[in-house]
Parts: C-alpha cells; structure tokens; sequence
C-alpha cells in the first residue's frame, strides 16, 4: 500500500497574507486541491491523510468533498513544527495501515508534483528503502562568512537540492522519530535531514524544476505561469 502525506500544518508568515498559503486560491482553486489532486489521479496512491494546520480541518475536508478527492481518508492537526507535524501523521498511520507500507510525505505547497515524480519516488523506495525527490544544483554555491560575506566555494557537484516527495516504510519512520526523541532531535528540517542526523544513507529519486515550494508571492507568480504552460499543452 502506498499512502500520500501531505504536510500542511504551516501558516505561511513569508507570504504575508492573511490565510495559509496552502489555501490560497489560484485560478479558483485552492493550492492544497492542485497537491490533492496530484496523487488522486495517481493510480499506485491508495490513501491521502494530510496534516493540517489547527483550525482549518473543516475547510479542508469542505475542500475535498467539492473537487473529488475521495482518496483523502484521514486529517490530523500539525505540531509545533514540520518534525512534529510528520510524526503525529505517522502516528495515525500507524492505526490503519501495515509497517511495511510506503508512505510518500510531501508539502503540501509544491503543487506541480508530476506523476512521473510520484512513480519514480515508490520505485526507488520499494527498491532501496527511501527515496528523496532530488534535482542537481546548477548554480555556484558559496560559504557564508558573515551576512554578506563569502571567501569560499562548495563544489556544487557534490550537492543535490532535495524536494518533496520524500519515502520510507512506515516502521522506518516510526523507529526514527522515536530514535530521534531518545538523542534530542526535535526540529530537524525534513525527513531526509532526519535520516541523516541519525546516521541512515538516504537514496535519491527524480525531482524537477518545475516542482517548485510555494513559499513567496514570487513563487505563486511562478506557479500561474507553469499552470498556464500546461493549458498551453492541453490544447494542441
């Protein structure tokens, strides 16, 4: 069985709106409904549970009944960060589906998940035991002296920028976050940082470009012109 993830427990303070960037309406759709329906239309996606920030469960669930997402079985409230927030989903997983079942945890504000990147995430993870959607990184990467200082390089072909979606069997995740709890970790900044705080070897799967984070306006600029490039794509 493999189940979808969706962390959208964030307020969004860096897109300085009034609601959660995950319910922003782009093109009279919310983009937590563009994410849903992403793995909807997957056919190796049997569940969707998505940890949600405190207060916006019923919209939510409002949401999904209106645009079809019938695979969107359970809801839970986020933690006080993104560790917490994935642990109480697990958690809840944990009474309804089998430990060796893959889970696929992925931002919710990453609309633009393709199902290539979906297939290729449970592939890797069914052959290696994890899977990271990773892209290479083209840009010159310099080490930070001060604010505003640099004196050093780090060779950009010994780093990947990692994505969502991020796999691991259930009792994988399970047994990290409470190895975790036992060493102190508590605000790890995802789960493939997680793994490596621990000592785990994480395996890479296909990202792309165009999966982009929608953590600023400038993003959901970029996300209305992705969107219409695929409309372009829909009428030839």
């Amino acid at each position: 069985m493999n189940v979808a993830m969706l962390i959208a427990g964030g307020s969004g303070q860096r897109m300085h709106q009034d609601i959660p960037k995950q319910f922003l309406n782009v093109n009279d759709k919310p983009v937590i409904i563009y994410t849903l329906e992403a793995f909807q239309k997957h056919p190796s996606i049997d569940a969707i549970l998505v940890v949600c920030i405190d207060g916006w469960e019923t919209v939510l669930q409002a949401y999904a009944n209106q645009f079809n997402i019938d695979k969107l079985k359970w809801i839970v409230p986020g933690g006080l960060n993104g560790q917490q927030s994935i642990y109480n989903g697990i958690k809840e997983l944990e009474k309804h589906i089998k430990k060796e079942d893959t889970v696929l945890i992925h931002d919710a504000i990453r609309p633009m998940v393709s199902s290539e990147i979906i297939s290729d995430c449970i592939r890797v993870c069914n052959m290696r035991g994890s899977a990271i959607a990773v892209i290479p990184c083209a840009e010159a990467m310099l080490l930070k002296e001060s604010e505003d200082t640099a004196v050093s390089e780090i060779e950009r072909s010994s780093l990947v920028r990692t994505q969502t979606p991020q796999a691991f069997k259930l009792q994988k995740l399970l047994w990290a976050h409470e190895e975790a709890a036992k060493r102190g970790i508590t605000n790890s900044v995802a789960s493939c940082t997680l793994m490596v705080e621990l000592g785990e070897k994480v395996y890479f799967s296909a990202g792309s470009e165009k999966n982009v984070k929608l953590t600023t306006v400038d993003d959901i600029e970029i996300f209305k012109a992705l969107l219409a490039t695929r409309e372009d794509e829909w009428l030839k």
